[in-house]
């Protein structure tokens, strides 16, 4: 039996978001703003480097623990000062919503139909992380209850499973 493309919704409420904007695109640069936050012993989950239009520099997003915000947010901002012109902004009211399943590694698609599926419920995708087996994405809090229903039925989660009786 094939293993469904989809086969479940996962999402966590505890998420926050920190990034940081105009800081140098030279190697290392990714290391001096997170090794505080790592030797403060604060997890990092979903991370985005982005080049942005000024051509020298990057702007580095990831998220952590609500918890640990206020601490990862101070810590970021103090190595971040070293950086001439990078500002450092945040979001403590964000959730990380998670399509799963095996079928994915061999199926077309299904980031298309998620990210359609968030843009028909006017759900805005703030960050993005992958693997072969999950696709997950940042969105606001107040959001969150309303994608985790429209992708239930955009991925046919919602249906009732067939009872197998011998």
């Amino acid at each position: 039996m094939e293993a469904p493309v989809v086969s479940g919704i996962a999402f966590n409420r505890d998420e926050a978001e920190i990034t940081v904007a105009g800081v140098p695109d030279v190697p290392g640069t990714a290391h001096r703003l997170l090794r505080p936050v790592s030797d403060a012993n604060i997890e990092l989950d979903m991370i985005s480097a982005q080049r942005t239009a000024r051509r020298q520099s990057r702007s580095l997003t990831f998220t952590v623990h609500r918890d640990d915000y206020a601490a990862a947010l101070k810590l970021v901002a103090a190595a971040a000062a070293t950086s001439g012109g990078a500002s450092v902004s945040g979001h403590n009211d964000v959730a990380k919503l998670s399509v799963v399943g095996v079928g994915m590694r061999s199926h077309a698609g299904v980031a298309t139909r998620l990210f359609e599926t968030l843009a028909r419920e006017q759900i805005n995708v703030r960050l993005v992380s992958t693997s072969e087996i999950k696709i997950s994405v940042l969105v606001d809090e107040p959001a969150l209850e309303r994608g985790v229903r429209s992708l239930h039925t955009a991925f046919g989660l919602d249906r009732e499973k067939p009872h197998v009786t011998a």
